[in-house]
């Protein structure tokens, strides 16, 4: 029975909350998030700018509390909490966030760092910029409607009749319901130039546009690193995204990073870099400063372990793994001039402002001509007044309704009547009526030339573009963020790049026990061994090299050369790590920054060789060095470029043959480096030592407790052909110990 007294209220409960969702959707929508293409503001941002001119905290006012300005937003137009309308002022006053910013603050308004950071509205002070003044200096013009506020009390602007793109300038951010916006900040001079362009050729292509916009600008500058068709494609659709890093410079053997892309906190980056560099992925760095101050906002000092580390592979790690770069999102979804949120194109959006400015600039001069129109019509009710002077005094005298008299007297209007009853005496001289006439002359010129430009669009266009062209001279500013042709996508390093690239020496003993030193300096004799153990050989090398050992099967290993055991121990035995063939040992080691290697068996064949940049990892290695029965693989050698062959043989006979004439193959037995006799002996013929030389180094050679040392021009006395048996060295040498390059 209760229900039949609503009957007439009463609807469905899925139709009431369609509709009352759909009422908030379009609330959110239009009067929150996203901002107008005209003014470029959102409801917040326009109602602050509004309530401080009315306040008179203009460019050229002083400073006023900012608590003042925002009681009188939220108490006025902007029913919402203070803590909201004051972030939004701050964001309107920071530099780092806006490229133009509307609001000039006093105080602590933030900082890059943390921007979130600035102080209470109590504590800061703050009035509008001159750049400000572009939005509302026409608004008592004419131009825009008024609304009542909130609680009805007073009216409000439903938006600034803005003199350039403010949307594209300063760009906007927002999540409505179902729908986002994202528009970068830009150049003022570049869109301004853009329109002009609009203006004269409307339809004008948006590759032709984009040479005149040639990306976003960010107010902390930095570099887009995007291609030139994917800025293209999102300014032509509508959607993209925009890659910017940080702009750095050497400078005394260290980075500094002078511009951080668009919203990234200095001390953020910091940490990330200390993080890795913490967990030791970051070898190549030893230090990180920040110096930024009141001169140099942003100044990050990163220092290279030394000057041989590669600072752009480096730098590009970094923008690929820190907030060095960052991506943002393009999304033109705005308010159009129909009140409806669309996603429209970079050309779309300027005509639509353009659309929006021809309407203000028509309003604007309608109501200019109005003002005339009447200011006309009260100069012809007072020179009326003045030739019919002394019977418009003696009607004022008189007359106990002086204006209707005067309006039947004269046939003036009531506006005409009134202004001539409002004159003071000092005003009735000959110099004012010779200043009416002249105002006259003057108001009617102006109010032909305004007709005409309403009554033509040549005209209109031509104004607005002057007025372009004039804030570009005042307001114009160089761009700040660099557009890159072609920039190096930013990659981390591999697990193989982070590994420190320090010099080593590897040492390997006669039993196969393998260690790792620091530096190239270490004497292998000084270190101690097993019993029964001794040194066998040792090569230089680096810690991101790979270690390559070869048995006397003729087989190669590779271990990476940071996984090796230090030299502070023994080391360990190869066989724990590798699976070398039984009675198989392992004879010589070699590593991958060796350019050329000439490895060769005890029966006197062998070939060069160059090792993989990836060597084999299987732990039972590859055959390399096909071996004939019976003979063994002899410890490997690098050659220097434009080297020779050191061959000696256990009869003491030596061998000094150009590395060309060896041939360089991948694998096999190889050819004859050094002849042997075949006659079976009580101890044959065999090659005992091979060892690469440069053209400047000397050898030398131990037999017992005997060293000599054969220099370079020592050296051409057993130079020879490939494969000859060579000169038998001096009495008392016959039995080759050990021979090296000195």
């Amino acid at each position: 029975m209760g229900l039949d007294l609503f009957d007439e209220e009463a609807i469905a409960l899925d139709e009431y909350t369609e509709r009352a969702y759909l009422d908030y959707s379009m609330y959110v929508i239009n009067d929150r998030a996203l901002p107008f293409v005209g003014d470029g503001l959102k409801p917040v941002q326009r109602r602050i700018i509004y309530a401080m001119q009315q306040l008179g905290i203009t460019h050229q006012a002083k400073h006023a509390k900012s608590a003042r300005t925002v009681g009188d937003v939220i108490g006025k137009f902007h029913p919402h909490g203070e803590a909201a309308s004051y972030e939004s002022m701050v964001l309107m006053a920071q530099p780092f966030s806006f490229r133009y910013p509307l609001v000039d603050g006093q105080g602590n308004w933030g900082a890059p760092d943390e921007p979130k950071s600035f102080a209470a509205q109590r504590y800061t002070e703050a009035r509008l910029t001159r750049e400000a003044s572009l939005l509302y200096a026409e608004l008592g013009q004419g131009t825009v409607d008024f609304v009542p506020n909130f609680d009805a009390t007073l009216t409000e602007p439903v938006f600034l009749p803005a003199k350039v793109p403010f949307l594209l300038l300063n760009g906007s951010t927002g999540i409505a319901v179902g729908m986002a916006t994202d528009v970068l900040p830009h150049n003022l001079g570049e869109i301004a130039q853009a329109c002009i362009q609009l203006l004269r050729a409307p339809r004008t292509a948006i590759e032709d546009l984009m040479t005149i916009v040639l990306g976003p600008d960010f107010p902390t500058g930095g570099e887009i690193t995007s291609s030139r068709e994917e800025i293209l494609s999102a300014y032509k659709t509508g959607r993209g995204v925009i890659r910017c890093r940080a702009r750095f410079e050497r400078e005394n053997g260290e980075i500094v990073v002078s511009e951080l892309p668009f919203q990234s906190s200095p001390s953020r980056v910091l940490e990330q870099i200390a993080q890795q560099m913490t967990a030791k992925k970051l070898p190549m760095l030893v230090d990180l400063r920040d110096e930024s101050d009141h001169e140099n906002p942003i100044r990050l000092i990163l220092v290279p372990r030394s000057s041989r580390v590669d600072v752009d592979r480096l730098m590009s790690h970094l923008f690929a793994t820190t907030d060095l770069e960052k991506s943002y999102r393009i999304n033109f979804n705005v308010i159009g001039l129909d009140r409806r949120p669309k996603v429209m194109s970079l050309a779309e959006l300027l005509n639509q402002w353009l659309r929006f400015r021809k309407l203000t600039v028509r309003r604007r001069t309608e109501h200019r001509i109005e003002q005339i129109v009447r200011r006309l019509e009260i100069i012809e009710g007072l020179l009326v007044a003045h030739l019919n002077i002394d019977e418009v005094i003696k009607i004022v005298r008189e007359e106990e309704d002086p204006k209707s008299k005067l309006m039947s007297r004269f046939g003036l209007t009531d506006l005409q009547a009134t202004s001539i009853l409002d004159l003071r005496v000092r005003q009735l001289t000959r110099l004012e009526h010779e200043k009416l006439e002249t105002e006259r002359v003057t108001l009617l010129e102006e109010r032909d030339e305004l007709t005409k430009i309403l009554n033509s669009n040549q005209r209109m266009s031509t104004l607005i573009r002057k007025e372009l062209e004039s804030i570009v001279d005042e307001y114009g500013d160089p761009r700040r963020t660099v557009i890159m042709e072609q920039a190096i996508e930013a990659s981390a390093f591999s697990a193989n790049e982070l590994v420190p690239n320090e010099p080593v020496t590897i040492v390997l003993s006669q039993k196969g026990w393998i260690r790792s030193a620091k530096g190239h300096e270490i004497d292998p004799f000084s270190l101690s061994y097993r019993e029964g153990d001794g040194f066998l050989c040792k090569v230089r090398a680096r810690t991101n090299d790979q270690c390559v050992l070869f048995d006397s099967t003729g087989r190669m290993y590779s271990l990476p050369v940071l996984s090796l055991p230090s030299a502070r121990g023994q080391g360990e035995p190869l066989t724990s790590i590798l699976a070398p063939p039984p009675n198989s040992r392992f004879v010589g080691i070699a590593c991958t920054g060796d350019a050329k290697l000439i490895v060769a068996s005890n029966m006197g064949k062998g070939f060069t060789m160059s090792l993989p940049k990836n060597p084999v990892k299987v732990k039972a290695g590859k055959a390399v060095v096909v071996l004939q029965d019976g003979s063994e693989l002899l410890p490997p050698s690098s050659v220097p470029e434009d080297g020779c062959v050191v061959l000696v043989s256990n009869k003491g006979r030596i061998l000094v043959v150009d590395s060309e004439s060896v041939p360089f193959r991948s694998r096999g037995m190889g050819v004859g480096l050094i002849g042997l006799t075949a006659r079976a002996q009580s101890e044959p013929d065999k090659l005992a030592h091979v060892v690469g030389i440069g053209p400047n180094d000397s050898v030398e050679i131990t037999s017992g407790r005997r060293t000599m040392t054969l220099t370079p021009k020592k050296l051409q006395e057993y130079v020879g052909r490939r494969a000859n048996r060579g000169r038998l060295l001096p009495r008392g040498y016959t039995n080759v110990s050990s021979i090296r390059v000195a």
